[in-house]
C-alpha cells in the first residue's frame, strides 16, 4: 500500500520524462513524435491528480513537482515545437519569439499555485490546453496535409504565439470537475464533451484547435449565464 502512495508522483515524473524526450525529438526534427509524447504527458498530468485523490495522498510536494514538470512539458516543449515550425517557414530570428510561450507558461503555473480563485475554475487558458493546440500542428502536418494551407503561414504561426497570452489573461474558464452528473447543472460541460467527441470523429487532429476555441466560447457563455 505504501508503494501506491508514490504512484501520483511517479506519474508526474513520467510527465516530465515525456517533456524531456519530446524536446530531444523536436531538436532532431521529429515533431510528430514530440506531439505524441505531449498527448501521453497530458494523460499522466490529468491522471496524477485523480490517482492522488484515489489513494488519499495530498500535500505541497506533489503540487510543486507537478508545476515543475509542467514548465518543461507544457512550457519549454511547445515553445521548441513552434520555434522549429517558424524556423522551417523561413522566419529567421523572429522564430525566437516562440519562447514567449515558455515564459508565459511559467508565469501561468506560478500564478495558478497562489491564486485561490482557481479551485473550481481556471483563470486564463490552462497550459495543457495551449500545448495540445500546438501539438496538433505537427500531427496535422504528418497525417492531414490537406490542412497545411490553413496554418503553414506567417500569420497563423504569429496568432499561435499570441494565443499563448491567454494563459495569463483574466478570462474565467470552467473546469471539467463534476460535483454531480445532472444535466441541468452540467449542461455546458456535457455539451462541450459531446461536441469535442464529434469534432474528433470527423476532423481528427484538425479538431483540436477548434475544441480549444469551443472551450473558451462555452466558458464565456457559462460566465454570462452565471452572472444573470
Amino acid at each position: 500500500m505504501n508503494l501506491l502512495k508514490h504512484l501520483p508522483n511517479a506519474m508526474t515524473c513520467g510527465n516530465l520524462l515525456c517533456g524531456c524526450i519530446g524536446i530531444v525529438m523536436t531538436l532532431r526534427g521529429h515533431l510528430d513524435t514530440a506531439a505524441w509524447l505531449i498527448g501521453l504527458a497530458a494523460i499522466l498530468d490529468f491522471g496524477d491528480g485523480f490517482v492522488a485523490r484515489l489513494v488519499k495522498v495530498s500535500g505541497p510536494f506533489g503540487k510543486e513537482l507537478d508545476s515543475l514538470a509542467d514548465v518543461v512539458t507544457f512550457g519549454v516543449l511547445p515553445a521548441m515545437i513552434v520555434f522549429q515550425l517558424c524556423w522551417f517557414q523561413g522566419l529567421g530570428p523572429i522564430s525566437y519569439g516562440a519562447f514567449l510561450i515558455a515564459v508565459l507558461s511559467a508565469l501561468r503555473l506560478a500564478k495558478f499555485n497562489i491564486d485561490t480563485r482557481q479551485s473550481d475554475q481556471f483563470i486564463g487558458v490552462p497550459t495543457p490546453a495551449n500545448t495540445l493546440l500546438i501539438a496538433a500542428l505537427p500531427l496535422m502536418a504528418r497525417y492531414q496535409p490537406q490542412y497545411d494551407a490553413i496554418w503553414k503561414n506567417d500569420i497563423a504561426l504569429g496568432m499561435i504565439i499570441a494565443f499563448a497570452f491567454l494563459m495569463v489573461s483574466e478570462i474565467p474558464l470552467f473546469a471539467l470537475k463534476f460535483k454531480s452528473f445532472g444535466w441541468s447543472e452540467n449542461r455546458i460541460k456535457f455539451s462541450f464533451l459531446i461536441a469535442s467527441v464529434l469534432l474528433l470523429l470527423f476532423l481528427q487532429f484538425a479538431a483540436i484547435p477548434l475544441i480549444i476555441l469551443l472551450y473558451i466560447i462555452l466558458s464565456l457563455i457559462f460566465n454570462e449565464q452565471t452572472r444573470a
